[in-house]
């Protein structure tokens, strides 16, 4: 008995061309970087609301119970009163916002250049060429 194969698939063989290798390469290194900057955005979200939520607490206090409240500077803890703390946290707050939009800035370049690589690659390499990232 003869064997037949039914639905094989042929791979067009395709050049890798040292460019097509460095742009690649490229949506790697940028892949990575977007993917610390979206840990990072995290991490400052999580900053930011820890401030936040301390920013209510001192709202909620007396004015008897705030002769001096603890604010951390570093490695060392400074009392000041309950108005300069909270001049102090909003200063906080304002600065990791302002970080915060300038790392999403960074993600949205970072994206732009991936989509056009995308294009590029794509356009070369067809199916042969897997560039979506995994979602595990």
């Amino acid at each position: 008995m003869a064997a037949t194969m039914k639905g094989t698939v042929s791979v067009e063989d395709v050049n890798v061309t040292f460019e097509d290798q460095q742009k690649i390469n490229k949506f790697a290194r940028n892949t990575n970087r977007m993917s610390e900057l979206k840990d990072e955005i995290e991490a400052k979200k999580k900053s930011l609301q820890n401030l936040e939520d301390a920013s209510d607490d001192i709202m909620m206090l007396d004015d008897e119970d705030s002769l001096a409240i603890p604010y951390q500077i570093g490695d060392v803890f400074i009392s000041h009163s309950q108005e300069e703390t909270q001049d102090m946290l909003e200063g906080a707050k304002e600065s990791l916002k302002d970080e915060i939009k300038v790392y999403e800035g960074r993600v949205a370049a970072i994206l732009q250049v991936l989509a056009d690589l995308k294009v590029q690659l794509y356009a070369k390499f067809g199916n042969n060429i897997n560039l979506e990232a995994d979602e595990s």
